[in-house]
């Protein structure tokens, strides 16, 4: 049978991850699909650059819509990333009859519904495993591998960046800002490290695999995003003297009320496997009523671990090309025509509605009464309490400090109930500072 013929737009760290591992794994690659896979095309903007690294194997061009345009081209890897030309590509590679493979994850979370829809009109497939958690096969577990589950939640470390800074923290006990600059010299950080550091890019991965856990939907607007840059050394501390580890989740559960979908810092006992996972690597827990809880660990980025991501989706479409359409798995595991109906039954819900657990840690007055009157406002709002740390004064300002911290951990509690409750005593005279709030998450 004919080799596929790839289309390649953008060479750069893993588009030359994926051009090394096809030349160097070719056979094998081969005896599993079924027919030969081959980069036919590269279009970079630094075509030198691009030459030296395919050499002859490939015609090296400058504009990406050579590429599209060219008939013998049958599937478009696009690994520009962004939302602005990747969309427009990816779009018109569609509308050209072509498959297209992505690791596009802010694009597909922003602009899937689009996608999506465009290329099942076309009779196309969008295959994007390289997305989420970089080698990690987590789509397709989720996708295929938990079809014949319910499933009830889903919770990841599924930024590397963001967990190499608080392995650091906790390991090193330095501040957020100390351990940034470090992660931006080793080059775990971007020199814009927002998308990573403000949960976006967490949430952007969260989005896709709440859409296909639950057949909703991607709906990127409604996460709830928060960040790692208001973290202490302090409360990594206290949390670790508690079974705790602070982990950055992306998080989304299916609940009676809707779906939770959300991106914060949480509280991880430290015998969960999760939060002993270290350094850049990712790992996404699915619990579902069938099977119970399953974990997927490994590398989330780099050359060859997402190169290894695109090359599976490369192989998916060399086997299923020129099946029925209608026989293929759907892009977001449920049927096109179930996810409208599911969005409506199963709405993504407010910040304000979810139901967690909290950490809270409130520097006080050392003097009477402080205590009571808090654990009083907190019952007023119905908040039950689990248990009350009060740290010494020289502990928390040295010696003969007037003041010190209360950490209080909570029940599961509504989150818009703990605001009200926060706010009240946030305004009492005795509390000297802002109050740190960080969620908690059993994950049993």
């Amino acid at each position: 049978m004919k080799p596929i013929q790839v289309g390649l737009l953008g060479i750069g760290t893993v588009g030359s991850g994926t051009f090394h591992v096809l030349q160097r794994n070719q056979e094998e690659i081969r005896r599993r699909a079924g027919r030969g896979i081959e980069i036919a095309m590269v279009a970079d903007l630094d075509t030198t650059r691009a030459k030296q690294i395919v050499g002859d194997a490939a015609k090296v061009v400058g504009d990406a819509r050579e590429v599209i345009a060219n008939p013998e081209i049958d599937v478009v890897v696009e690994l520009i990333g962004g939302y602005g030309i990747a969309k427009a590509l990816v779009l018109e590679a569609i509308a050209a009859g072509k498959h297209v493979v992505t690791a596009n994850k802010a694009l597909l979370a922003v602009h899937g519904t689009e996608i999506f829809k465009a290329a099942a009109e076309k009779g196309v497939m969008v295959a994007y495993e390289a997305a989420v958690a970089g080698g990690i096969p987590i789509i397709k577990a989720l996708r295929e591998g938990l079809t014949a589950n319910s499933i009830q939640w889903v919770a990841g470390i599924i930024n590397g960046t963001t967990n190499f800074i608080l392995s650091e923290m906790r390991d090193k006990g330095l501040d957020f800002d100390v351990v940034l600059k470090e992660a931006q010299r080793l080059g775990y950080a971007e020199a814009d490290p927002t998308f990573d550091i403000e949960g976006v890019d967490a949430a952007h991965k969260a989005t896709l695999m709440s859409a296909i856990a639950f057949g909703i939907p991607v709906q990127f607007d409604k996460a709830y995003v928060e960040g790692i840059t208001k973290l202490t050394s302090t409360d990594i501390k206290y949390a670790e003297q508690l079974g705790y580890r602070i982990k950055l989740l992306g998080i989304t559960k299916r609940t009676d009320k809707g779906v939770e979908l959300r991106v914060h810092p949480s509280l991880v006992p430290t015998k969960r496997l999760i939060a002993n996972v270290e350094g850049a690597m990712n790992a996404v827990v699915v619990h579902g009523d069938a099977v119970g809880t399953t974990l997927y660990y490994g590398k989330g980025a780099g050359s060859e671990p997402t190169a290894s991501a695109v090359i599976a989706d490369l192989v998916d479409i060399a086997r299923m090309d020129g099946s029925d359409p209608a026989h293929r798995v759907p892009a977001l595991a449920f049927q096109a025509n179930t996810l409208a109906a599911a969005g409506n039954e199963l709405p993504v819900l407010p910040m304000t509605d979810v139901v967690t657990s909290y950490y809270l840690r409130i520097r006080v007055a050392d003097e009477a009464g402080v205590l009571a009157k808090i654990t009083t406002l907190l019952a007023n709002a119905g908040i039950s309490i689990d248990a009350v740390i009060q740290r010494e004064a020289d502990e928390v300002g040295g010696e003969g400090s007037n003041q010190t911290d209360l950490i209080i951990l909570t029940h599961d509690t509504r989150e818009g109930d703990m605001d009200k409750a926060l706010a009240e005593i946030q305004g009492l005279p005795t509390v000297l500072a802002p109050i740190t709030r960080i969620r908690k998450e059993e994950l049993n």
